[in-house]
């Protein structure tokens, strides 16, 4: 799992973009909802100083508040562990989703301790106007580094765009979280990881 961590993190800019989605946006389209969000985001921690120190509680409370409710994590889940949802207990199923967004929270809570002002630059929409499922296409540009492609995955629901999968140089986040965490099932069982999951994130206090 660290592998993991430190490849989503490294891209640390890339959590700024996932933000409340809420009543105001339901409506508007999905590349329109990345753009609108990332600025409020970036916004807001450009504007606090405890956010730009380092502050924990602080930086998780805005990963809780502005990045998770973006995701659909039902779908996400159900991904990510493949056909081991399926062959799950709804009492392991309820546990690997607990434990799963913890991950998620403070994955998005360090990559929001690095910000550093990088500037997003967005590509041109290619979905169709009634699409219900499109990729929102991205580049992170950073000062002295090549720039980062990041696609966003995003389904329409009755409340708005929801983000199910991330493509980080055409790194799929769900491809890699499935093949570490079937490696992990498959030789220990979904209890083991769900213990693993559960005393990381006690480890990390979230």
């Amino acid at each position: 799992m660290k592998t993991l961590f430190s490849f989503f993190t490294k891209t640390a800019f890339i959590a700024m973009l996932l933000v409340n989605c809420n009543v105001a946006f339901a409506e508007i389209t999905a590349d329109e909802l990345v753009k609108k969000t990332a600025d409020d985001v970036l916004a807001t921690i450009k504007s606090d100083k405890e956010i730009q120190a380092g502050n924990q509680q602080k930086i998780f409370a805005l990963a809780e508040e502005k990045i998770l409710p973006n995701f659909d994590f039902d779908r996400v889940c159900r991904m990510v562990l493949g056909k081991n949802w399926k062959s799950a207990t709804p009492e392991q199923q309820a546990i690997f989703q607990k434990e799963f967004r913890s991950l998620l929270l403070r994955t998005y809570a360090t990559a929001l301790g690095k910000y550093k002002d990088q500037v997003i630059e967005y590509k041109p929409s290619r979905a169709e106007s009634e699409a219900k499922n499109v990729s929102v296409k991205t580049q992170i540009l950073q000062s002295g580094g090549q720039p980062i492609a990041v696609d966003y995955s995003l389904v329409k629901a009755e409340n708005g765009w929801k983000v199910y999968d991330i493509v980080i140089e055409s790194v799929s986040l769900v491809t890699n979280y499935r093949s570490q965490f079937s490696n992990e099932i498959r030789t220990n069982g979904l209890d083991s990881l769900n213990k693993k999951l559960a005393e990381k994130n006690k480890a990390a206090g979230v």
